[in-house]
């Protein structure tokens, strides 16, 4: 079985972060998300993995991952160009795919439990396709997924009124090359896009099975500020404690913390984990530093309160401020205005910023 990950898109809910650079580069606990899909595809024993690139970002992905042998696969890059939805991304894969049964994996989507249990459970001699579901709160709001007692597709419904249950397409597939006999055929929706959807009914319409997955644990789209810090949360919540840096004398730490090679948290300075520091970051003296926030690799951290808050690198923060539920991209630099004395801010701050608050 082959991997695919779909990593085409543009990013405009994450401006101004990605306006320099690709959404799936966007780091949560300091690794891009698009990295925790490799990692789950390399869990399920699939080696040959293809990303499908959009205009976007293309070579930022590819100087990143290079040709996978650093996470032990070989990666193929297909270039879509422009999205014209999930459909259309999976029928570049063809080539690629050739006769095999291959995985689809949203580039922006993180599961805390990967995908093992769906590759190990899917038969391509009894189903065309496999597709994962999860339990949600409100199914009006979702794509919901009909189902026989013994777990096989009956309909896809988009945003029922009278939903059949409460199980939702998460964007985690399994597919035969039978898809793409289905793709060939489809019109655009009125989002002018081709809908996976779409092809997956076709393939119930013509008579294939299709196998559902429910998916335990948590799956988290991060397509917006608010998603990212999210995603961060819940990824800090499991980190183990790894310190290969420097905690100096008086230096008050507690809880759970990751802190790369070369990074320093000084005496005076307060750290309340789970909290992740890359490589060569200063975390210096009256600095706090509290619970589910990341700070990347080389950034300078000096007076400032920082909580809840993904810094994505490179950075300077010497703010007098309470900085909280914020997103600051690479290369910021945010500085004290002292005729300014709010309570906290909140921000998302794109690459090569200059704040004063």
């Amino acid at each position: 079985m082959k991997g695919v990950i779909l990593a085409g898109g543009t990013g405009s809910r994450l401006r101004p972060i990605t306006h320099t650079g690709p959404k799936q580069l966007v780091p949560i606990a300091n690794k891009p998300v698009l990295e925790y899909a490799i990692d789950d595809l390399v869990e399920a024993g699939i080696g040959e993995i293809g990303i499908v690139l959009g205009n976007k970002g293309r070579a930022e992905i590819q100087e990143y991952f290079g040709d996978g042998s650093d996470w032990g696969v070989d990666i193929t890059y297909i270039v879509q160009g422009a999205p014209l939805g999930l459909a259309h991304a999976v029928g570049c894969t063809r080539d690629f795919v050739g006769d095999d049964s291959f995985v689809v994996y949203l580039g922006d989507d993180l599961m805390r439990e990967g995908i093992t249990e769906l590759v190990a459970d899917f038969d391509p001699a009894e189903y065309a396709a496999g597709i994962g579901l999860q339990e949600v709160d409100d199914p009006s709001r979702y794509g919901i997924v009909d189902v026989d007692d013994g777990g096989d597709v009956i309909q896809l419904v988009e945003k029922p009124d009278d939903p059949p249950n409460n199980l939702a397409l998460i964007g985690i597939y399994v597919f035969t090359p039978a898809i793409f006999e289905q793709i060939e055929t489809l019109d655009k929706s009125w989002r002018g896009e081709y809908e996976i959807t779409d092809a997956i009914q076709g393939l119930l319409d013509d008579g294939h099975r299709i196998q559902s997955h429910v998916v335990h644990g948590w799956w988290k789209d991060t397509g917006k500020p608010e998603d990212v810090l999210h995603a961060n949360r819940l990824v800090l919540d499991d980190i183990k404690t790894r310190i290969n840096g420097t905690v100096e004398d008086e230096a008050s730490v507690t809880g759970r913390l990751e802190l790369g090679e070369g990074s320093v948290i000084e005496e005076g300075a307060v750290v309340r984990g789970p909290v992740s520091i890359g490589e060569r970051t200063v975390i210096e003296s009256d600095t706090y530093v509290g619970p589910y926030t990341s700070i990347g690799d080389e950034c300078e951290i000096n007076g400032a309160q920082i909580e809840s808050s993904v810094v994505v690198g490179e950075s300077e923060i010497s703010a007098d401020r309470t900085i909280v539920d914020s997103l600051i991209g690479r290369k910021a630099t945010i500085t004290t205005n002292q005729d300014k004395k709010p309570d906290g801010e909140r921000l998302v701050v794109g690459q090569n910023s200059s704040l004063e608050l």
